[in-house]
């Protein structure tokens, strides 16, 4: 099944929805559309009961380059820097939070360069896996600006503060095995090979128990920010759900009678 939105791509195959941003000729460099399009397509992604697992990627050789730096440099030019609105509470933060909020593993197939904005679009994302060719970095500093789309949140906490912020300050681009070495991306593939372990990977967690996913997400993120304590108390609540599920008791069948559990979501 395949929808239509500006500037992305969006087909659900296999239970697993594949987000496509779509401007090749720029490097999948970001518009306002785009943007606009990734906050309706991840929102339509989360709320599809048929999907369980949701793939970002860029089409053509990059994932994104970020900002569109020609746009914004004619957008000075001629003073249209946006609304208040936007400048108040961007659609970018939007698209993180609703991707950071999704009840579905969220994976990130990085096929090209990944620069500023398109880095952490990747960092946004639960898991990152990307072809052994790609470059990253947090190209902000070197036009002059300050990192958004949550960057300043996720590096630190993926590669640690020294690290991050030699990252940002210096705004130098990684190679693919630098960034596997930080734990940034947990896996690299041939280029050509990239789509299909993101797919494996993604069927893998839409073949699994849709509410414990869900609930391990959440008491996953829950706890980097909280204490022992109030961690172990969510795990409770989470664990208390998932015990009287439908899912559960397959799960414990199955092992006991030695098959594949079919897990249904209930």
């Amino acid at each position: 099944m395949a929808t239509e939105f500006e500037h992305l791509q969006y087909e659900v195959t296999d239970q697993v929805a594949v987000l496509t941003l779509d401007r090749p000729e720029r490097l999948n460099a970001l518009t306002p559309q785009m943007r606009e399009s990734l906050l309706e397509a991840v929102t339509l992604a989360d709320n599809d009961d048929v999907v369980r697992a949701i793939i970002i990627t860029g089409a053509g050789r990059g994932f994104c380059s970020g900002g569109d730096v020609k746009a914004m440099n004619e957008a000075r030019k001629t003073g249209r820097l946006g609304s208040l609105q936007e400048t108040m509470a961007p659609i970018r933060d939007k698209v993180v939070l609703a991707m950071r909020n999704a009840s579905k593993p969220v994976i990130a197939a990085v096929n090209g360069p990944a620069a500023g904005a398109g880095m952490n679009i990747a960092l946004a994302c639960d898991i990152r896996i990307a072809a052994n060719n790609i470059k990253m970095g947090q190209t902000f500093t070197r036009r002059g600006l300050h990192p958004d789309w949550g960057g300043t949140y996720f590096l630190p906490r993926i590669v640690g503060m020294a690290k991050a912020a030699e990252m940002i300050w210096s705004g130098r681009m990684i190679s693919a095995d630098e960034a596997l070495a930080l734990g940034i991306v947990s896996q690299l593939t041939e280029p050509e090979s990239l789509m299909d372990e993101a797919m494996a990977l993604a069927r893998t967690f839409a073949e699994g128990p849709p509410i414990s996913i869900r609930l391990a997400k959440r008491a996953m993120y829950r706890s980097m920010d909280s204490s022992l304590e109030e961690a172990l108390e969510f795990e409770t609540f989470a664990q208390n759900v998932c015990r009287d599920t439908k899912d559960a008791k397959e799960g414990i069948a199955a092992f006991v009678e030695k098959r594949e559990p079919k897990f249904t979501g209930e």
